[in-house]
């Protein structure tokens, strides 16, 4: 059983350094913007914990592998992590992805701290290797479906792609929103045109619109030619998974990327740690950042904490979850069981729902909170 290391005895050596393990979506069909957020966050935080010393004397490395939001790419990845001898694994965004990712840690004994994937199904089985940051969805989900009720919004549309992603969240919607009379309408989007999406809103007369599709495309022509309709002037269109967060909505869409309602993981205030990594990240990205980027950071210092309190022995540091207490940049982060979810989870972080103001764009109006 590994011991936390000493510092540097003898002057003028090195100790070489603790490398951590992470996977981000870099490259397309990933979500390239979320990954690069997260990717941020995440060197920011190894930036401030090697300025002041590392981990007992030993710096911190981030040994980054890129998933393009395909499963077996990341598999291959964590084989190939875990050869490197990471200490443990963290980061990922896309939920079928990360699913992948902690199957093959857990099976290999490598810690994972999934930072930004919601599928409540992390793992098909319990698991104490695995903990998870962001809420998962159910929790999310039951919070935009409470802002859909109280808007008034009972006949509700979702446009789908094939993803178990987008089938639970079709199925958490209808699950919320039916003990008030709520209904919901699949439209699957692989045979649908964005005028036959506009067509079948009009017969199935729905009041709002939920995007449960990828982003830029089918998203984006999607929702110009919703806006364009003059059928849809009091139509909601809704992103719970979060679209518009990221710049590139704005920049695609302009005016018409705004009154888009989505979910985002960030309290009323930051936390004064929040408030100086708000800035930092600013720099960095040269944009507000996303609520993807404080999950990057926080998972790092988290991993920083563990590490310094519990060595590099994996066993010992995924034993070391439940005893987690971190002030992080959104609240303090602790894990613990939530029935239903099989791996240690922050119940809760905060969520909010979010949109983009007509007036502004570039800024944000929160909505609901949960």
């Amino acid at each position: 059983m590994n011991t936390p290391p000493s510092p540097v005895d003898t002057p003028g050596t090195v100790s070489p350094p603790l490398r951590i393990g992470a996977l981000a979506p870099l490259t397309r069909p990933g979500w390239v913007e979320a990954g690069r957020h997260l990717l941020s966050g995440m060197e920011l935080a190894v930036g401030e914990v090697n300025d002041a010393g590392g981990i007992h004397g030993r710096p911190l490395e981030l040994v980054v592998r890129n998933t393009a939001a395909d499963p077996q790419r990341a598999a291959a990845a964590v084989d190939e992590l875990a050869q490197l001898g990471v200490a443990a694994l963290t980061g990922e965004y896309h939920s079928v992805v990360a699913r992948t990712a902690a199957a093959r840690a857990d099976a290999l004994g490598l810690p994972y701290l999934c930072s930004s994937a919601v599928l409540d199904a992390l793992t098909e089985e319990p698991t104490d290797r695995v903990a998870r940051l962001c809420p998962a969805q159910s929790h999310g989900w039951r919070i935009y479906a409470d802002f859909l009720r109280r808007a008034g919004h009972s006949r509700v549309a979702v446009v789908t792609q094939p993803s178990v992603y987008w089938a639970s969240g079709t199925r958490l919607l209808r699950e919320f929103l039916a003990p008030h009379g709520g209904a919901v309408v699949a439209l699957d989007m692989t045979g649908l045109s964005p005028s036959a999406v506009c067509d079948a809103l009009v017969d199935h007369g729905a009041t709002a619109l939920l995007l449960l599709v990828g982003h830029p495309e089918p998203a984006v022509p999607l929702v110009r030619s919703v806006r364009r309709d003059r059928r849809f002037a009091d139509l909601l269109i809704g992103a719970p998974a979060g679209q518009p967060e990221f710049a590139e909505w704005a920049a695609l869409l302009g005016d018409d990327g705004a009154a888009v309602p989505f979910l985002r993981y960030l309290p009323e205030r930051l936390t004064p740690l929040g408030t100086r990594v708000e800035t930092a990240l600013r720099r960095r990205l040269s944009q507000p950042p996303s609520f993807v980027a404080f999950e990057g950071y926080d998972a790092i210092t988290v991993l920083a904490d563990v590490l310094r309190t519990h060595g590099t022995d994996r066993a010992r540091m995924a034993e070391a979850w439940p005893q987690v207490a971190v002030e992080g940049t959104r609240g303090r982060i602790g894990f613990s069981r939530v029935p239903g979810i099989g791996v240690w989870q922050w119940a809760w972080p905060p969520v909010q729902v979010v949109d983009r103001d007509p007036a502004r764009p570039d800024r944000f109006r929160v909505l609901h909170t949960g």
